[in-house]
């Protein structure tokens, strides 16, 4: 027996034409944390002191073991009533890019799906955002059965609101939170149907979904 028999989960593998998500595992928590040490957000982009991410997360001391936690609490939050699958993103050859997760609750009942993400600095503006959030959505709708996804971006963030912009999400509301500590930010959200959805001219290539399905309480789709 392995630990993908045992998690079968980990045989997930969306592939794109320049990329590869697959669940992260711990052999590949160094790679998360190099990457991360580059910056989570570009401080050019934030108004003065507001960089929220990059003060609460990769500017802190404890990024190693606040990454592996992280990680490791998404594994927790796989379960029928409530998952979350935690994709790293590699480039073809085998580059760590970044990670992008996709998470549900009452998925059964509510059919809706929310994800989040980030890029290394180096691959930024070449497209690779809007990649991986395609290759989720794809996975989302067409395996999973969801018909709805949601994001959300601090307002300075026009590359993140972007992307959502160009798959086709609609604003759906805001809200108030705290970035830095002290800091309150304002989160623009964002909801996509999926008869909306602006599909790309690739076709997604999916490995291992069923067992991973079942693991959610998904039922595979006919």
């Amino acid at each position: 027996m392995t630990l993908e028999d045992v998690w079968p989960i980990l045989r997930l593998r969306l592939l794109t034409p320049r990329l590869e998500l697959r669940p992260l595992r711990d052999e590949d928590i160094p790679h998360y944390v190099e990457a991360a040490r580059g910056g989570l957000t570009d401080p050019a982009l934030a108004p003065s002191g507001r960089s929220a991410l990059s003060n609460a997360w990769d500017e802190s001391p404890d990024i190693a073991a606040n990454s592996a936690r992280w990680i490791w609490e998404s594994r927790l939050r796989s379960h029928p009533a409530a998952w979350t699958v935690m994709f790293g993103v590699w480039s073809r050859e085998g580059e760590f890019l970044g990670s992008q997760d996709v998470g549900a609750t009452d998925f059964a009942a509510l059919r809706t799906v929310a994800t989040g993400s980030w890029l290394r600095r180096s691959a930024r503006g070449l497209g690779l955002g809007t990649e991986m959030r395609a290759a989720v959505l794809l996975w989302a709708f067409d395996c999973l059965g969801a018909e709805v996804a949601q994001t959300g971006a601090y307002d300075w963030n026009a590359p993140s609101i972007g992307v959502s912009r160009s798959l086709g999400y609609e604003p759906n509301g805001e809200a108030r939170c705290e970035g830095a500590p002290g800091v309150v930010e304002r989160e623009l959200r964002f909801r996509l149907a999926k008869a909306a959805f602006r599909r790309p001219g690739w076709r997604l290539e999916v490995h291992g979904h069923g067992p991973a399905a079942a693991v959610l309480g998904i039922p595979e789709r006919g």
